[in-house]
């Protein structure tokens, strides 16, 4: 529609299934790019998508017309395919139910791009569990910490 602007950054901000430990340096970058061109795809704005062993953290702009589940949906789902399709790990790949999506103002990108693109070195010093948590309260979304992770029987 002519004369609508949008600014939306978001980041979104998911798990292996049980946090498993398994996506691999050997292809994570492979994954990341496929992330974000499917990300591309729905019309959004890739800014970064990087991550470690047991999450991912994706950092977009939003296109308005985009439903935000229909796009994690999308991504979470495609990017399983992908990761199954070419046997990166030895059983079946699944991420987590559900996703952590937070916002920012324009003046937070370079610091949120930071933070994404360091996160080998980040997690050095925090856990995924801890990190999530710090999410959740910093941005004081209520949550229940019963159903924030599933964790293996």
């Amino acid at each position: 529609m002519a004369n609508t602007y949008h600014q939306v950054y978001l980041q979104f901000v998911f798990a292996v299934k049980y946090r498993k430990a398994v996506i691999n340096n050997e292809w994570k970058s492979t994954l990341f790019g496929v992330m974000g061109n499917l990300i591309n795809e729905t019309g959004c704005k890739t800014i970064i998508v990087n991550g470690v062993e047991d999450h991912v953290h994706c950092f977009i702009g939003l296109k308005p017309t985009v439903s935000i589940s229909e796009l994690m949906k999308t991504v979470k789902g495609k990017s399983s395919k992908y990761i199954n399709d070419h046997s990166f790990t030895s059983s079946r790949f699944e991420w987590q139910e559900g996703y952590g999506v937070f916002s920012y103002s324009h003046s937070q990108i370079h610091a949120v791009y930071k933070y994404i693109e360091n996160q080998e070195q980040h997690h050095k010093k925090q856990n995924f569990r801890d990190e999530y948590l710090d999410f959740l309260n910093k941005f004081e979304i209520s949550f229940d910490e019963r159903y924030t992770f599933e964790d293996l029987i």
